[in-house]
């Protein structure tokens, strides 16, 4: 630490006076009537105005430090690990304090990273104190060597993973861990959404991992709450925010071979869920009608590759595709494999037709004939859904399991073929379900069969942003898969503001990949613009949101910049001496001790 040269004139001045100040108080305590205390108002004298003195201008001393090591104060780090590291290095080695973080005797404010390289060219290792720092601002230290030194242990939630978009009508599940150390008392998980609690869980002493769950009822940008209540501690409340997605619905095909009531009440249901659905029934040879929903009237009698080309979905029986032509197979076939088309068969209690899709992985095995209803299980059924099962599917490690019955048995499954998902399913009859008042298990099933069955969409631009817990005033990486654009892009919070074009950096590995550095101003949702019609929300949390997975990250970019830089070597680490003024509150309490006893035992 340098030691600074003092002002001339205010050094004689301070001299003068204090030489006038002893020399005043050496009188008056020499005119004392009380003899007895009058030597120990002479010591008091002298020693308040030395102290007086030693406060403007401490005496020096020496200290041993590592010239190549710092310390970087952060916010939450410990003293007593402070106080160790410094008998450790010794007691000269630079203290610095970094963001909020309670400045100790003798630590100096930093306000950039960047000057430590300026005012300590030496320096090769710096230990981080407290809760560390941000992954974007530990870029800066470059090849620093960096150890993190962490401070008392955290309490709340740990992690949270939860998907950034969801579909209307799906299932939004939440998940992740809360730690509380030290804690005798069980904890409440409590997923707030409207207004109200829609799923909770109860949490062991010292916490532990929670799941919940809700089905959202409305489109558009949502922020829910996700508390944690815990007895004699205050509610610690967590934003969730989520974008809720209404897909276009695919259009489906319902191709039977005879009139069927299970055909005509799924035509029905996806009609009233606004689906476009087309329906073909055969009733005779050469004879087809056909229904229309939210579809214009077209010709069905033949499955050409024109037509399939209009629909995303085809649900047939099993009779239906083995009655088809060798030239509508072949053009089922070529939609299948190319991806522009998924397929749904309901297979009955015998072997699938040869022109089934996958038909060597489908193998069909019936069951013993009038056995009362069994018990159907998938994700997210809202209730029990019974049915009889005349036959299930053959366990294959090439299928996917999306129906189970009792024991495990395999009543639906999906598996690819090409770029498309071919789905079977030997669960019959559940239009049952929806006249006996079980409607949501009834869309829940169809649900789960459509959905394996859609085929995936198209690639378009796309963006991802380079960070889970973006923050006010920290820098976020925005990547773009797509063609570079022409015009550029634009970010606005939703909240108002102006909007910011972004400067985009194309990636010269892949020239479809490119990126962009926005820093945004304040918390809660934002609005990128294009390339083009593209528009993607997300979402920047308060700085003092989700501490607990921020500080997971931290250590994270911590260990990983260790690994990557190197040490100092033995030979840098030998300590030196440092020269240092004594601290001044130490003179300022003799001072203080002093003035009070000569005031005191003037009144006595």
């Amino acid at each position: 630490m340098p030691i600074l040269t003092p002002n001339p004139v205010l050094y004689f001045g301070l001299l003068a006076g204090c030489l006038l100040l002893v020399f005043g108080l050496l009188v008056l305590a020499w005119q004392r009537p009380r003899r007895r205390q009058r030597m120990a108002r002479v010591l008091a004298s002298l020693a308040a105005v030395a102290a007086l003195w030693l406060s403007t201008f401490p005496p020096l001393r020496h200290l041993t430090a590592i010239r190549t090591e710092a310390i970087l104060l952060t916010p939450g780090y410990s003293p007593d690990t402070l106080r160790q590291l410094r008998r450790q290095l010794g007691a000269g080695t630079s203290v610095w304090t970094y963001a909020d973080a309670d400045p100790p005797a003798n630590a100096r404010p930093l306000a950039s990273l960047l000057t430590l390289a300026e005012q300590r060219p030496a320096l090769h290792r710096l230990h981080i104190l407290g809760h560390g720092l941000p992954a974007a601002e530990l870029a800066l230290l470059n090849s620093l060597a960096v150890r993190l030194h962490p401070g008392a242990p955290f309490e709340g939630f740990a992690t949270a993973f939860w998907p950034a978009t969801s579909s209307l009508g799906e299932m939004l599940r939440l998940e992740g861990t809360v730690v509380a150390p030290g804690r005798p008392a069980a904890a409440w998980v409590v997923l707030y959404a409207a207004g109200t609690g829609r799923d909770s869980v109860r949490l062991p002493a010292g916490g532990g991992p929670f799941r919940l769950r809700y089905r959202p009822k409305a489109a558009g940008l949502a922020t829910y709450e996700l508390q944690l209540r815990r007895p004699g501690q205050p509610l610690l409340a967590e934003p969730v925010p989520v974008e809720i997605t209404t897909p276009a619905l695919p259009a489906v095909l319902l191709l039977t071979a005879t009139p069927s009531f299970e055909f005509k009440f799924l035509k029905n249901y996806l009609a009233e869920a606004h689906y476009p659905v087309a329906l073909r029934t055969s009733v005779s040879r050469g004879l087809v009608q056909t229904d229309f929903v939210n579809l214009p009237a077209q010709s069905l009698d033949r499955l050409t590759p024109a037509l399939l080309a209009r629909y995303a979905v085809v649900v047939a029986d099993a009779a239906t595709l083995g009655a088809l032509s060798a030239a509508e197979t072949q053009a089922l076939q070529a939609a299948l494999r190319a991806g522009r088309l998924g397929i749904v068969t309901l297979a009955e209690a015998a072997p699938l037709p040869r022109t089934a899709p996958a038909r060597a992985d489908f193998t069909v095995q019936p069951r013993p004939a009038n056995v009362a209803t069994q018990p159907l299980t998938w994700p997210d059924a809202p209730g029990e859904a019974r049915a009889a099962l005349p036959a299930q599917l053959q366990a294959n490690p090439t299928l996917r399991a999306l129906i189970i019955g009792p024991r495990q048995l395999l009543l639906a499954a999906s598996r690819r073929v090409g770029l498309g998902f071919a789905v079977v399913s030997v669960v019959p009859e559940t239009f049952h379900w929806g006249l006996q008042g079980h409607t949501a298990v009834y869309a829940s099933y169809w649900n789960q069969l459509l959905t394996a069955a859609v085929p995936p969409a198209p690639a378009a631009a796309t963006w991802h942003a380079g960070s889970r817990w973006p923050r006010p005033a920290q820098p976020l990486t925005l990547h773009l898969a797509a063609a570079f654009p022409t015009t550029l892009p634009t970010v606005a919070a939703l909240a108002g503001g102006p909007a910011v074009r972004l400067a985009l950096r194309q990636d010269t590995r892949l020239p479809e990949w490119s990126t962009a550095r926005f820093w945004p101003d304040t918390a809660g949702w934002h609005q990128m613009r294009g390339p083009s019609r593209i528009i993607h929300n997300f979402y920047v949390y308060p700085p003092t949101t989700w501490l607990g997975p921020e500080y997971q990250e931290r250590q994270q970019a911590v260990a990983q910049l260790s690994n990557e830089t190197q040490a100092p070597k033995a030979a840098e680490t030998t300590q030196a001496t440092v020269t240092e003024p004594w601290p001044a509150g130490w003179f300022f309490g003799l001072f203080l001790l002093a003035a009070g006893y000569l005031w005191l035992e003037e009144k006595l």
